[in-house]
């Protein structure tokens, strides 16, 4: 059953404070997986609490692995029992990241059984190049009934191409290689900050893993792997919607516990709309907005290009620029389902394909309205921040997947936000 909570947002408060970021959750989920290609315990720092987060707890509990919460944000994850190469679909149908375990259980079980993953409904996300990858490597793989069956006597290097630099693909096939026999290297591999971090994590348990943050990673196979501990990276995307709800409300935000190199292209298209932002001591930034929002164009990318997943985010606060902008998404073809909710709310959006071309208007107005996805249900609370009126957002256990407790720290800026 779906949390059916709701928020309301009055709107027009310019926000005021400081806000702390969390741990990146795409980041947290590729090492929770991560943390099974040994027998040793690992100890994993700054992790979220997020519904996100659960899943993939509850995806390896199911595979004989022992979780612990050992504080508000430390997992103890010991995979000494590791034994089922089952993941059931009632898990992985909730959260499509759960695929990342089949990398792991092929390198240590030889075989893996797990049910076509789920998750937002932003596009197709074919698991087609994991696939491809374990093929390269070695492995036999059948899909009937809605699950995908995979065995392998044993992993052997090789080199696998992709033909859309994946981001879970890459991940997935890195940890199948950090055991397997051999090199393997991986061209037009993803290089977001959750692959660099990801093989950063392989590397501490012993992996010989070189090329992160390019096109071309190669990964030379080692006999076994070691426990460690581990600090997770700041959330990059929470950072970025916290930028925009600064700038959207005319607000003074300071962001803490960020990584400005990670951001670069948001900063950049903010600094392009007239928004202040001034970066302190490495880790924290200052987003102020006293002026006008000048519209800007979006074209959305593989890292380091404009992430697909501050989109949403960036097309609320151009409803209510200065001028005609348009939004180009070219990493997943179903994106634009917030864009009818915000016309709800006053918006000028046109949606054409891949396009959406947005004509700035004075005011939003609240209305009900929502979330459909993780990151348009974020667009909303942004809307609704800015809008004239009371909004009502429901379906919010979309946004719980991404943000941890978002209607306590806007409420700590000065927000009116209730849940109910």
């Amino acid at each position: 059953m779906q949390n059916p909570d709701r928020f309301f947002i009055t709107g027009g408060v310019p926000l005021q404070g400081t806000v702390i970021i969390d741990g990146a959750k795409n980041s947290a989920l590729s090492i929770m997986a991560a943390c099974l290609l040994t027998n040793e315990k690992s100890i994993l720092k700054n992790v979220p609490q997020l519904k996100d987060v659960y899943s993939m707890i509850e995806v390896i509990k199911t595979l004989g692995v022992k979780v612990v919460w050992k504080d508000s944000n430390t997992l103890s994850i010991d995979p000494d029992d590791f034994n089922n190469y089952e993941a059931p679909y009632e898990l992985v149908k909730t959260m499509r990241a759960s695929f990342l375990v089949m990398g792991p259980l092929l390198a240590r079980l030889k075989k893996a059984k797990i049910s076509l993953p789920g998750g937002c409904a932003i596009g197709a996300r074919p698991v087609d190049f994991h696939l491809k990858g374990f093929r390269a490597l070695g492995a036999e793989i059948i899909t009937e009934k809605g699950y995908i069956q995979a065995e392998v006597k044993k992993l052997i290097g090789n080199d696998i191409y992709f033909d859309f630099p994946s981001l879970g693909a890459t991940e997935n096939i890195m940890m199948a290689a950090a055991l397997a026999e051999g090199i393997t290297m991986i061209e037009n591999a993803a290089k977001d900050p959750e692959v660099v971090e990801l093989g950063t994590f392989l590397n501490k348990m012993g992996a010989k893993i070189s090329g992160l943050g390019t096109d071309i990673i190669t990964i030379k196979g080692v006999k076994e792997l070691n426990g460690v501990n581990y600090l997770i990276i700041p959330d990059r995307i929470e950072a970025g919607t916290f930028m925009v709800a600064a700038a959207i409300t005319g607000g003074t935000v300071e962001i803490k516990h960020i990584n400005p190199y990670y951001l670069k292209s948001c900063i950049v298209k903010l600094e392009e709309a007239g928004i202040k932002v001034d970066i302190e001591d490495d880790d924290s930034a200052i987003i102020s907005n006293s002026g006008n929002i000048k519209s800007v164009d979006i074209k959305t990318m593989p890292f380091p290009g404009f992430p697909t997943d501050l989109q949403a985010q960036f097309m609320a606060l151009m409803t209510i620029a200065n001028g005609t902008s348009i939004i180009t998404e070219n990493v997943f073809e179903n994106r634009f389902a917030h864009a009818g909710d915000l016309r709800r709310m006053g918006a000028d959006i046109k949606v054409e394909g891949r396009n959406c071309i947005i004509k700035g208007v004075k005011k939003l107005s609240a209305a009900p309205v929502m979330a459909s996805d993780l990151r348009g249900g974020a667009a909303l609370v942004l809307a609704g921040l800015a809008a004239e009126g009371t909004t009502e957002i429901s379906r919010i256990y979309h946004i719980d997947r991404g943000y941890v407790k978002i209607e306590d720290k806007l409420k700590n800026l000065g927000a009116k936000i209730k849940r109910e």
